[in-house]
């Protein structure tokens, strides 16, 4: 197919018109920009849960029956002294009693010293009885210091010292589970919901007497996206840099100020169609379209640097944005298609968060063919240059020319070869060295914040005060129904337990199995050698329905018995270490007829899911991305040597970002994976856009060695210049509250430093050797229409 005759066609028509058609783009911008001001933020916990994993199918069937992933923790310190005072107790009531009251909380789930569902064991003279912590007829006034030693009594002899009160004494905690759709129908907003807890909960109960510590997914999506401000500012910051940079490379404001104006229509056309279809922004995609603004100025530059070439010749200012459209309509478009591929491909990942971010990256990029290589252009045409603007362009572009000459020896044959040797030991080393890259958290608490951020100083004092904090996995004990009186569940279940007390990263362990000692022991008078799971089916039976009157442990009819597993925190290597844990228990210990140890529930099972799910997709989509990459290069250049030279370069790039990642232990998560994408995306605009113009020159009968040294000079100053105003854009982000910010600025500057090396020695120089490895028997094909 001859794209030649389709494009002048295109030209023709949109030039002809180009009043109308700038007029119909600006007014769509404005309807856009109506819808666009309604959109807010949106997060969900929900919507991180891979559909369809197995451990996710675990934790939808018996979700009734466990603790609900999304827990809210408050914990009351005393700052001087223990606990055990009228006035703690108080405050601890007080919290209790507020955190009940919250929205979308559910109340039964609501557990504190104060709650009737924290109760103790004791044998009277009328048998076994069950007495909560805090009995119902004491009130905070009548906290006598004989009630207050009563009750510490009690929650010590209940086993809850490191659970709902900390091993020192010193903080107690309220916890309580939160369902995303409230009663009204409607989800939680969790920006909103973490104004509310602050306001409700820290300020109006933390003092100089009391510390109040917060954890769990609302408080921290919240936070992120409180810090999520910031990025705001620093989306700011780099559009001035971007700016200034452009006014220095073209010294005109109009040529400034119009790649970014076309940059940004697109984001206004982007977030009015999320909001039409009916999506928010999530505070962990809040990234995105800055991501996909990037892309655009990175083709906004190349369109501006053909314009001042043209004009620099001597071109009026309508045939230089003519000739601009033509030249660059097909590496713009190939490009541009690739990067939209690259997003659809998180599609794969089934994640509803990453589709959803996919479908916000895939909208910006594809709207960016019409502002960047079709708006941009036409706009353009109506500007008007002196000649001595002209010719002062011509002499800095001859100025500027001299450093491309000499990076243009990599087009020698014998440079070429090392060059080529060199780049492929280092895609073959960095491979190696990324081998192990972590997949998932990397470092404890919430990743996305600093280690000074408040929830994560809360989630450690937490953690290092209680056997229970912000990380927990279930692993549920599956049997056949009616097994309330099969010892056997509970034994292998108890035998379990034993297994993982020893394994790296488990805190502690609180199980069905655990409860039927404790309870077996209080009924036989406290005797310690009763602390056992009783083998007698009766008993058995007994003591699983008094289990059952508390939620987590087991459901009605015994088909389901749990086992929680409370880690030190939620890093990739600490969840797969207990996985492989229980899956070597599982392998090594037969169980039962009918029982199973099935996966998972608790934040960490959804975590471990998540991972799995990256994992799983990670190289299939890449394969897809790099798939797309070769059939799109090759129906347009039809040949095979653009397609090897286009891909090697972002391979090597790509394995280089790998290996940074590792380094810098930023681990592979639903933040971190589409900056990856954006790379491969950026690479292949700098890679297109060189092979671009070196096919036309070969087509023009250049010789190789010219025709590099040509495509050099004139994509290769726009694409450093565009390279390094992004990377220098990028990276003030490393000064952001948001440690995920300022992780993904430092990947991203690195990323198109690298991508930028990689176009301007492993390209040129593979296309060299190909060249005479596989020399031509044609004349080489070119899509687009030259012009000098």
């Amino acid at each position: 197919m001859n794209l030649k005759p389709l494009i002048a066609r295109l030209e023709a028509f949109l030039f002809r018109y180009r009043g109308l058609t700038l007029t119909v783009l600006l007014a769509f911008t404005a309807v856009m920009a109506v819808f666009a001001s309604k959109l807010h933020m949106e997060a969900g916990f929900e919507k991180q849960i891979p559909i369809g994993h197995e451990y996710v199918s675990t934790f939808q069937q018996y979700r009734q029956d466990l603790p609900n992933a999304n827990r809210l923790t408050v914990v009351v310190k005393a700052r001087k002294g223990t606990i055990w005072t009228k006035e703690a107790l108080t405050r601890l009531y007080e919290v209790t009693q507020t955190v009940t009251l919250l929205p979308n909380v559910d109340r039964l789930g609501v557990k504190s010293l104060w709650t009737p569902n924290s109760f103790v064991n004791e044998i009277t003279e009328d048998g076994f009885r069950a007495q909560p912590i805090i009995p119902g007829t004491i009130t905070v006034d009548a906290l006598t210091p004989q009630e207050i030693n009563n009750i510490q009594t009690s929650t010590s002899r209940a086993g809850y010292i490191g659970t709902l009160v900390s091993r020192d004494q010193t903080s107690a905690m309220v916890t309580a589970e939160l369902n995303e759709v409230g009663v009204d129908g409607r989800k939680i907003d969790y920006i909103n919901y973490n104004n509310l807890i602050e306001s409700q909960i820290r300020k109006k109960f933390e003092d100089k007497n009391f510390k109040i510590e917060i954890i769990g997914f609302a408080k921290q999506i919240g936070d992120i996206a409180e810090g999520g401000k910031s990025v705001v500012q620093f989306f700011g910051l780099a559009l001035i840099l971007t700016l200034a940079a452009v006014y220095w490379y073209c010294h005109s404001w109009r040529f400034t100020v119009l790649p970014v104006a076309c940059s940004l229509t697109s984001l206004v056309w982007q977030f009015g169609t999320l909001n039409l279809m009916g999506y928010g922004l999530d505070p962990l995609a809040v990234l995105v379209p800055f991501l996909v603004f990037a892309i655009g100025v990175s083709h906004g530059v190349q369109q501006i640097n053909f314009i001042v070439r043209g004009l620099a010749q001597g071109k009026t200012t309508m045939q230089a944005a003519r000739a601009s459209f033509t030249g660059l309509l097909i590496p713009g478009v190939l490009a541009l298609v690739t990067a939209l591929i690259s997003f659809l491909t998180l599609l794969l990942i089934p994640i509803p968060m990453i589709r959803e971010l996919a479908i916000t990256a895939s909208l910006g990029v594809g709207y960016k063919i019409l502002t960047n290589l079709v708006m941009l252009p036409l706009a353009a045409s109506y500007c008007n240059f002196t000649d001595a603007y002209a010719k002062k362009a011509m002499r800095k572009r001859e100025a500027r020319t001299k450093i491309i000459r000499a990076i243009a020896v990599v087009a020698e044959w014998r440079n070429a070869v090392v060059i080529t040797c060199i780049s492929i030991l280092v895609l073959g080393v960095t491979a190696w060295a990324s081998r192990d890259r972590v997949i998932g958290t990397v470092q404890p608490g919430a990743p996305e914040l600093r280690a000074e951020a408040r929830f994560n100083q809360d989630a450690v004092a937490v953690s290092s005060s209680f056997n229970m904090g912000l990380d927990w996995l279930t692993v549920v004990v599956a049997a056949p129904p009616e097994s309330c009186e099969n010892v056997n569940v509970g034994l292998y279940a108890d035998e379990f337990g034993a297994a993982m007390r020893n394994v790296t990263g488990v805190v502690a362990i609180d199980s069905f199995a655990e409860q039927l000692r404790t309870y077996n022991q209080g009924y036989n008078e406290g005797y310690p050698k009763m602390h056992v799971v009783p083998i007698d089916s009766s008993n058995y039976s007994a003591l699983a329905t008094e289990v059952g009157r508390v939620r987590g442990y087991n459901n009605k009819d015994c088909s389901m018995t749990a086992v929680h597993l409370y880690l030190t925190d939620h890093k990739a290597v600490t969840i797969d270490r207990v996985l492989a844990a229980v899956q070597q228990f599982a392998a090594n210990r037969p169980a039962p007829a009918g029982v199973r140890l099935r996966l998972a529930a608790g934040n960490a099972g959804v975590l471990a899911a998540t991972n799995q799910e990256l994992e799983r997709s990670e190289l299939p989509m890449m394969l897809y991305v790099y798939a797309a990459i070769i059939l799109l290069v090759l129906i347009v250049y039809r040949d095979f040597r653009a397609a090897l030279a286009c891909c090697f370069p972002l391979t090597v790039g790509t394995f280089i970002g790998y290996w940074f990642m590792k380094e810098f232990e930023i681990g592979l998560t639903v933040a971190t994976l589409p900056v990856m994408v954006l790379a491969v995306g950026i690479g292949v605009d700098y890679a297109l856009y060189i092979y671009n113009r070196l096919q036309m020159h070969l087509a023009d009968g250049d010789s190789m060695r010219t025709a590099m040294t040509r495509a050099l000079e004139f994509e290769g100053i726009a694409t450093i210049f565009t390279a390094l105003t992004l990377a220098l854009g990028v990276g003030t982000w490393v000064f952001s509250d948001l440690k995920f910010q300022a992780d993904m600025g430092k990947l991203l500057a690195f990323m198109f430093l690298v991508n930028l090396v990689m176009a301007f020695t492993a390209l040129p120089a593979l296309a060299v050797v190909l060249e005479r490895v596989f020399p031509r028997k044609s004349a080489a094909y070119s899509p687009s229409i030259l012009s000098h």
